[in-house]
């Protein structure tokens, strides 16, 4: 194969053509299998430039070639799949520098749970992990721009960005970080690329008319992965911050080599309070009612959710690293309620924090006081302490890897997996959601981050049913409308990938979508970059890539 060989030339690390490498990265958690033409194992920066320098010499005779970035390959939208060249950080590119509170480096390839044992040693934390936590991978995390149970608190992976080493289309890494007044506008006068780069994104965000297009669609939820940041990287003036445009573009703009992170301390006790509420409609009453309280996460999982980890109780028992009869022992509780009353229809997990053990359980306590005085259909338990709540965290980070796993002749469909609206719009925008989901048999988890508003439906298909893609477009477009009608983000950390490109138009509206094509055409003008992410791709396209039965 020419492409391999001529790699192999330019290149240190591995390049592999072989059928066997090509199908193991042409699928990630999504439904889409894309199998590129090349894997390729970076060794260090200076092969990812050389990988990106060939791309850009070659793209005339080869108009497909291009390069995605890939880790873990936990994506859930497609992301990290390409036709031409996939880059596999994993192999080399997991350093992991001096961890220290102000600034710690460390490479895309470094998995989230090697990292946080190296932090945890200093009592470090980045907190922004997220439910796949054990399998995902740094780059992943920044590229995305995840968030994950302590969200609520903590915020995003962006807010932890301090710096990042990006290979751009010059086939050059340049370091990004905020640059302000005198910073900012010595690095506007250097002739070279990346002033060019620096002049043209202020030109784009500084020009009046595209001031007001940005502030009048920028996202009206406090979590969203979807676009480009235009909104949260200054004003192009004073401050300038395109680290901030690359954290979560997705690799659409360049290669990340290296990210410098901040950290926090994380509160080492935690009580929680459980809700079992029977309806969906309860949640009116109930979401403002643990916000004021401030927890640090508030969670939620269905009663499919809670289904399926009891059936499959000792695939739980093993990824809690537990004993399958003290964990069935922990969950007879739940299982008496479920007997005696049903199982309920959501579960709400509320944890607090706090310097002490007592310090925590006060907290979990005057919520759990109030829920219980104020609605006595809602069950209440207050779980004491971090060991007593494992069970509950189990179930919410693993359900989806056990669907995945589990259900025979069924498979994952994460296609309206990821929505945000405004928490205290859920009372109104749920029974909507239902309605429109109720026109289709369909079964399925719900779980999310009920604080942000914040859910993740995950339907189970067949996916030999001839009518599944229509299905697919029909729900879609339905369930984004309604998202879209209450002010919310098509995606609140899972980005757009394949499965939702299509749909980024029409959550930003046309003018501007019109400026992120602008911002991909100034770091990426020949497209070779993870293409068809985040721009360029509309349905068809994205639905020809489904991984489906030939």
């Amino acid at each position: 194969m020419a492409l391999a060989d001529d790699l192999k030339q330019i290149i240190a690390g591995e390049v592999d053509a072989s059928d066997a490498a090509r199908e193991a990265v042409a699928r990630d958690a999504s439904l889409f299998y894309v199998k590129p033409e090349v894997v390729v194992h970076p060794k260090d920066a200076h092969d990812v430039c050389k990988v990106v320098q060939y791309v850009n010499a070659h793209k005339t005779t080869d108009a497909l070639l291009s390069i995605t970035a890939r880790s873990a390959g936990t994506d859930m939208s497609g992301g990290p799949l390409n036709t031409s060249i996939i880059l596999d950080m994993t192999a080399h590119f997991n350093h992991i520098g001096v961890v220290d509170e102000e600034g710690t480096k460390v490479d895309p390839g470094v998995y989230f749970r090697d990292f946080d044992k190296e932090t945890k040693k200093e009592n470090l934390e980045l907190p922004s992990y997220t439910a796949s936590r054990e399998l995902n991978t740094l780059g992943g995390m920044v590229a995305n721009n995840s968030g994950g149970e302590k969200n609520l608190k903590y915020g995003k992976t962006a807010r932890y960005v301090q710096s990042l080493d990006v290979v751009l289309s010059d086939g050059e890494v340049h370091t990004f970080k905020k640059l302000e007044d005198g910073a900012l506008q010595a690095k506007l006068v250097e002739q070279n690329f990346e002033g060019e780069i620096y002049r043209r994104v202020r030109q784009l965000i500084s020009a009046p008319d595209h001031k007001k297009v940005i502030e009048e669609h920028k996202p009206k939820v406090e979590k969203n992965s979807s676009g480009y940041a235009l909104w949260d990287i200054g004003d192009g003036e004073n401050s300038l911050n395109l680290a901030r445009l690359m954290v979560g573009a997705q690799g659409t703009l360049g290669i990340i080599t290296s990210a410098t992170v901040n950290l926090v301390h994380p509160k080492p006790y935690a009580s929680m309070v459980v809700l079992f509420l029977d309806s969906l409609a309860e949640l009116g009453e109930v979401v403002p009612e643990v916000l004021k309280h401030l927890p640090d996460s508030f969670e939620s999982y269905d009663d499919h959710t809670f289904s399926i980890a009891m059936k499959y109780l000792p695939e739980l028992a093993t990824q809690m690293k537990a004993g399958m009869i003290s964990l069935g022992i922990s969950f007879l509780p739940e299982m008496w309620m479920a007997l005696t009353g049903g199982v309920p229809k959501l579960i709400l997990l509320v944890e607090f924090r706090g310097d002490t053990q007592l310090e925590a359980l006060l907290k979990a306590q005057k919520l759990a006081a109030e829920a219980k005085q104020n609605r006595q259909h809602i069950g209440v338990r207050v779980v004491k302490d971090e060991v007593g709540a494992r069970k509950y965290w189990a179930v919410r980070r693993e359900s989806f890897n056990l669907l995945r796993k589990k259900i025979r002749g069924q498979r994952t469909a994460p296609f309206i997996d990821d929505f945000v609206v405004p928490p205290l719009k859920l009372p109104d925008f749920l029974p909507k959601l239902n309605e429109i989901l109720a026109q289709y048999k369909l079964t399925y988890t719900v779980a999310g981050h009920v604080g942000d508003g914040n859910f993740h439906i995950i339907p189970l298909v067949d996916p030999k049913d001839p009518t599944l893609v229509k299905t697919i477009e029909e729900l879609s477009r339905k369930v984004y409308d309604l998202v879209i009608s209450f002010n919310g983000s098509i995606t609140g950390e899972h980005n757009d990938g394949w499965v939702r490109t299509p749909y980024v138009e029409q959550m930003f509206g046309p003018e501007m979508y019109a400026l992120f094509l602008e911002v991909k055409k100034i770091f990426d003008p020949h497209n070779i970059f993870n293409p068809g992410k985040k721009v360029g791709t509309n349905f068809s396209a994205s639905i020809s890539k489904l991984d489906l039965p030939k």
